[in-house]
Formats: C-alpha cells, structure tokens, sequence
C-alpha cells in the first residue's frame, strides 16, 4: 500500500516554515502599524510550534520533500511592499500561504481519521483551529486596511 500522506505533510511542513518566515518579514516590513508587527510575529513563533508538532508524524509517515511550497511563496510574496496598498498586498499573499496551510490541515486530518491515528488527529484539530484564526485575523485586518489603501490617495 502507498501512503500518499507523506506527500503531504512534506507540503505542509515546508508551507508552514515559509508562512513563519513571512509573517516575520512582513512584521519588521511594517513595523509602523504596531498591532501588525506585534501579532505577525506571534503568528509567525505559532507557524513554527505547528511545524515543531508536525515532526513526529514526517518521521513517522517518511516526509516526502516537495518544491511546491516553495514555489507558492515565491510566486506569492516576493518581498514586502511598502505604504497602504503595500501593506493590504503583503496581508493578501499571507492570507493565500496560510489557506495552503488551511487545506493541507483539512486534508491531513482526513487521512489521520482513515488510518485511526488519534495522535495525528489531535494535531490537526489543534493547529487547525489556530490557522483558521489565523486566517480571520488577517481578513479582518485586510478589511480594516482596505478603505485607506484602496479609495483615499495617497
């Protein structure tokens, strides 16, 4: 039998590892906006803990290494931005690596439940959550930002 959940959670190792570097740069990029620098950076310490909690179950399902995070950020964000606009395009690419995250949760958490590992579903439910919020933060703050970045000239 081929277990394919080694695929991934090699995808959603890597994508949790490039969202944290994210955040942190996004963070220092708009140091500015303290409510942005200050949770971007708990976000990004949270991606690692769920990366750090992975860890046991790439080694227990063989990680298999794919480019395809990598690929998603560099198309995705390519470095911060700066003002208003820039602010609102930089919370846009993070909210699209964190819904990678997001699917790559739901989808993990779907084979735990088809291989009855309670250890891994545990996992997920909790990083899950976490990355929902995460995702409700980032939409909530991207409404805030957008008035100003999109109507009023700069």
């Amino acid at each position: 039998m081929t277990m394919h959940l080694a695929h991934y959670l090699g995808m959603l190792h890597r994508s949790l590892n490039e969202l944290a570097g994210a955040f942190s740069e996004v963070g220092r990029s708009h140091a500015g906006e303290p409510d942005v620098h200050h949770i971007c950076e708990r976000l990004a310490d949270q991606c690692v803990e769920h990366s750090r909690r992975l860890e046991p179950f790439v080694g227990r399902y063989s990680e298999e290494a794919s480019d395809e995070p990598e690929r998603l950020h560099s198309t995705l964000f390519s470095g911060t931005r700066a003002g208003g606009l820039g602010l609102l395009r930089d919370l846009h690419d993070l909210y699209l690596m964190a819904a990678e995250c997001d699917i790559c949760w739901t989808l993990i958490g779907q084979a735990a439940q088809g291989a009855r590992d309670e250890e891994l579903l545990g996992t997920v439910n909790a990083c899950e959550q976490e990355t929902s919020t995460q995702m409700l933060w980032l939409r909530t703050r991207m409404k805030q930002a957008a008035p100003q970045a999109l109507v009023v000239a700069s």
